[in-house]
């Protein structure tokens, strides 16, 4: 699904002294800022006309106010008093029309003003401030107004999103399209769970990301606006834009309907934070297992989701079939740093990190014992970052070779490169046509009859006595069959295929054609 709808920070529910100091009628009164011109990008909230020198007791706080100054005119007293009273009830400016009282800006006013940090500004030229008045008027009412119906147009969207079953990550590109910045989901620890925006400005976020969760609480004035995700009264999370160059109302409005959604997002779809950081980790293992992006590009998204990077030794692992929960809290259980995550075809990646001087061999083992039903395919540990990528591969090939493995086949808990041997080898070249064409010429008498329970039987039969090395009690036993009955499928196998077993060679070229076969299939 997708609406086009203009980004929010176009659509400022609020003018700044300077630009109202900008508008056409305003322009006509030839304004000259006299003092606080630094601080001319305050918001005007609204526009007041007042003489009393005690005006800011009618005031809530960014009001342009316009005077004439006639009640101040020859008393310096009540000038600084009514420019004091601005200051304390946090005016947006004063405007000071000289002719009627003032032929020239008061310099009493002047300096009050200049030592506040208040920005007066005279008008040379007299007009109607009722003009003023109606002009900044009607303009922040179009922008309220055109703020909040593209909050509602946003939440429509994103409502809708939701509705259609979108993933998390189309929302977030939403909420980046209409921020026009970065924008960041954390859990409450401020491990990032989710970024969208332009890959360049959030690889430029997550790279300071460390120092930017340490101030997670600060000032939103910079443009770091955030807003707390919290459903059926509980807090997990928060959303950030980071460093939104719009109003900061007007993205605090943006925010807290992206928090809404996320919200709902959770609710309605029955995920969880925790399922978030699932998404995290399969994401960024995905992204270095493939190549895709280089490892270096990605180290800022490790660090982010908390996986410790500096001076560390990393462990990849893949495990077949392995319940991604289960090996997660296997982790926390050993107290060991890690992310996990689902790949493709069954397989499931974790990338341990390691201090220098952990013992990354025993550390594995007793990894790999804490699991209860499958080997753990290891890599040799990874000192550099960019190794990571490569020793993801070599363990998700291990897992490969030893996944269509036979029962006998003795595995150790932990299994390595040099553990699969010739089968990692044909697993490895399991697509070349050469192969292919060997595999099917070896086992011929075999396959022909394919789908048959008798052709069946006896590859599974032929599987289990290589596997074992040509061990005739260890195959009847695992066959549930008698040593007579067994001799009589490995003559069938031999009939079919045209071959001695206890022939070595042929042995191992049927062997291999099995391995080949197995590895295709697979």
């Amino acid at each position: 699904m997708s609406t086009t709808l203009e980004p929010l920070e176009s659509l400022e529910p609020t003018l700044s002294v300077r630009q109202v100091l900008m508008l056409e009628r305003v322009l006509a009164g030839e304004p000259e800022v006299v003092a606080g011109a630094s601080q001319l990008d305050r918001a005007v909230r609204w526009v007041h006309v007042a003489e009393a020198a005690d005006v800011g007791v009618m005031l809530s706080g960014g009001e342009m106010v316009l005077t004439t100054g006639v009640l101040l005119a020859g008393d310096d007293g009540k000038q600084a008093e009514y420019i004091q009273s601005l200051h304390r009830a946090e005016a947006a400016a004063v405007v000071l029309g000289l002719g009627r009282a003032f032929p020239a800006p008061p310099d009493v006013m002047r300096r009050a003003a200049e030592r506040c940090g208040l920005p007066m500004v005279v008008l040379h030229r007299p007009f109607p401030f009722a003009e003023l008045t109606e002009e900044v008027q009607a303009r922040l009412v179009r922008r309220k107004f055109a703020a909040v119906s593209m909050s509602e147009a946003v939440r429509t969207t994103l409502t809708a999103l939701i509705t259609a079953d979108a993933p998390l990550q189309h929302l977030l590109d939403e909420i980046a399209h209409h921020s026009g910045c970065p924008v960041v989901v954390t859990n409450l620890a401020h491990r990032v769970l989710a970024t969208a925006g332009e890959r360049s400005a959030v690889d430029d976020v997550l790279r300071d990301w460390e120092r930017i969760a340490r101030q997670a609480g600060g000032s939103e004035g910079d443009g770091w606006i955030r807003a707390e995700l919290v459903g059926r009264g509980e807090r997990w999370g928060q959303i950030m834009l980071c460093g939104y160059r719009g109003d900061t109302a007007t993205g605090r409005l943006l925010a807290d309907r992206a928090a809404e959604a996320l919200v709902l997002h959770r609710m309605l779809g029955g995920t969880s934070a925790h399922t978030w950081e699932e998404q995290s980790a399969q994401s960024l293992l995905t992204d270095l297992v493939s190549g895709v992006v280089p490892a270096r590009q990605l180290l800022p998204r490790a660090r982010a989701a908390g996986l410790p990077v500096n001076r560390r030794t990393f462990v990849p692992l893949v495990v077949r079939d392995g319940d991604p929960a289960e090996l997660d809290r296997v982790l926390r259980l050993l107290g060991l740093s890690g992310i996990v995550a689902e790949l493709a075809d069954g397989a499931t990646a974790v990338l341990l990190s390691l201090a220098r001087d952990q013992d990354a061999a025993v550390l594995t083992a007793n990894f790999a014992a804490r699991l209860t039903r499958t080997a753990v395919a290891a890599a040799d540990p990874r000192t550099a970052w960019d190794d990571v990528p490569a020793g993801l591969r070599e363990a998700q090939h291990v897992a490969d070779a030893v996944a269509d493995s036979a029962p006998a086949l003795d595995l150790p808990p932990v299994v390595r490169l040099k553990d699969v041997h010739l089968r990692g080898l044909i697993r490895l070249l399991r697509d070349d046509p050469h192969v292919q064409s060997f595999a099917e010429r070896e086992l011929d008498g075999l396959l022909c009859g394919s789908g048959s329970g008798s052709a069946d039987d006896l590859l599974a039969v032929l599987r289990t006595y290589l596997a074992t090395g040509r061990n005739k009690s260890r195959t009847a036993q695992l066959h549930h069959v008698s040593r007579p009955a067994l001799y009589r499928r490995l003559e069938a196998i031999q009939s079919r295929l045209g071959v001695d077993l206890d022939d070595f060679e042929q042995a191992a070229s049927v062997h291999i054609a099995l391995l080949a076969h197995d590895a295709q299939q697979g």
